[in-house]
């Protein structure tokens, strides 16, 4: 802090500011508390898309040794695009999986083995659970980075800001208490000498 100046002008300011932090106060903290819940909400997406994944990647344990023949499996799975749309989360644009666009080629069921089928039906809604999954670590990412803002602000209105201010009105206070009293003694020593004049 600065040093303050001893004046009803910079008085009037502080309290000015002390009135504008405390009312910011309560809606950073409103603001803190929803990304902390939306943070939350993003972090138990991220563990049921793994839990699915997991789940997938368990059926294909019993005919994993099929996936190494060369067969052009990854030929016929092509991850085209990942769509996503935005959210406005109190005030931060949020991408939102929607779908994983996956392209899967046509392919001769008497040229191909039987497995086949199988194979890449797992592995496209695997391929659509790791772009959900990168989606939502990236909107992980954004929110924290918000909530991380977010919570320095409240710290430093806390903990800087509104006692600083209050020190500062309690100073200027001060001051202009003893300036005032000092105004009535020479006010009254004034008054005694004109009255003795007289």
């Amino acid at each position: 802090m600065g040093k303050t100046k001893l004046t009803k002008t910079e008085l009037k300011t502080q309290k000015n500011n002390l009135k504008r932090y405390k009312r910011y106060l309560p809606i950073l903290n409103i603001k803190k508390q929803q990304l902390q819940r939306e943070v939350e909400g993003v972090r138990i997406g991220l563990e049921k898309t793994a839990y699915e994944f997991n789940k997938f990647r368990e059926e294909i344990i019993p005919w994993i040794c099929l996936l190494g023949e060369d067969v052009g499996l990854y030929d016929l799975i092509i991850l085209k695009e990942i769509e996503t749309s935005v959210e406005n989360i109190v005030g931060v644009d949020i991408p939102v999986f929607v779908k994983a666009h996956i392209d899967i080629k046509r392919y001769d069921l008497f040229i191909y083995p039987l497995w086949v089928d199988k194979a890449v039906s797992i592995i496209s809604q695997m391929i659509s659970l790791q772009a959900e999954e990168s989606v939502l670590t990236e909107r992980l990412r954004l929110l924290e980075q918000e909530l991380n803002i977010t919570s320095q602000r409240v710290n430093l209105f806390e903990k800087v800001k509104i006692p600083e201010t209050k020190v500062a009105i309690r100073q200027i206070s001060i001051f202009l208490g003893d300036q005032q009293a000092a105004a009535v003694g020479w006010a009254r020593i004034a008054k005694n000498k004109i009255q003795g004049v007289i």
